[in-house]
C-alpha cells in the first residue's frame, strides 16, 4: 500500500466502521484485554465525533486509520491543559502500519492545535505501545512524566508526550 494517505473528518456513515477499527487495533493488537470495559469506549466513535473532531485516514479508497482530535473543552480531553489540544485512540490498521498512516493523522492533529492558536499537542500512550512512541518521537513529542497517569485501578501507567509551539 504505497497510496496517498488523505486525512478528512469522519461520516457519519464510517462510525461503526471506525469503532471496529479501533477495537482491531488495540484488542486484536494486544494492547487492550478484550474484556476491558475500555472496549465499549473505543467501539463508540459516533460519541466521539459528538464530543471530539473524529477524523480518519483513506488511501485507495478505504479508510486505514482513525484518531480523536480533541481540543479545549472536549471531555475527551485527559492531559492537555486549557491552551492545549490532545490526540486519542490512534488507530492503523495491521496492513497499513509503517506506510505514513499514523504520521499523517498525527500531522494533521499538529495543523488543527496550530491553526487553532493552542500552546501546544498532548497525548498518552502505553509503555508497550514503542513503534508508536519513535513516530511521536521523529516528529518532535517529548516524554512529560510529570503527567503519567493511571486511568483506572488495575490499569498500568500511561505515558505522556508533548509537542509545544
Amino acid at each position: 500500500m504505497s497510496e496517498q494517505v488523505t486525512v478528512r473528518p469522519a461520516r457519519p456513515d464510517e462510525y461503526e466502521l471506525v469503532g471496529d477499527l479501533t477495537v482491531e487495533t488495540y484488542v486484536d493488537g494486544g494492547l487492550v484485554s478484550p474484556t476491558s470495559s475500555y472496549v465499549e469506549t473505543l467501539r463508540d466513535a459516533a460519541d466521539r465525533a459528538a464530543k471530539s473532531d473524529l477524523l480518519v485516514a483513506e488511501a485507495g479508497g478505504e479508510v486505514v486509520g482513525a484518531v480523536a482530535y480533541c481540543g479545549p473543552g472536549s471531555p475527551y480531553v485527559q492531559v492537555a491543559g486549557p491552551d492545549e489540544a490532545e490526540f486519542r485512540m490512534l488507530a492503523v490498521r495491521e496492513k497499513a502500519r509503517g506506510q505514513g498512516v499514523g504520521t499523517a493523522m498525527v500531522r494533521a492533529c499538529i495543523d488543527r492545535a496550530r491553526a487553532s492558536g493552542l500552546r501546544g499537542l498532548r497525548l498518552s500512550t502505553q509503555a508497550n505501545m514503542v513503534g508508536a512512541q519513535r513516530m511521536y518521537e521523529r516528529m518532535g513529542f517529548v516524554r512529560t512524566p510529570d503527567r503519567d497517569w493511571i486511568p483506572a485501578p488495575g490499569v498500568k501507567l500511561l505515558l505522556t508526550y508533548a509537542l509545544e509551539f
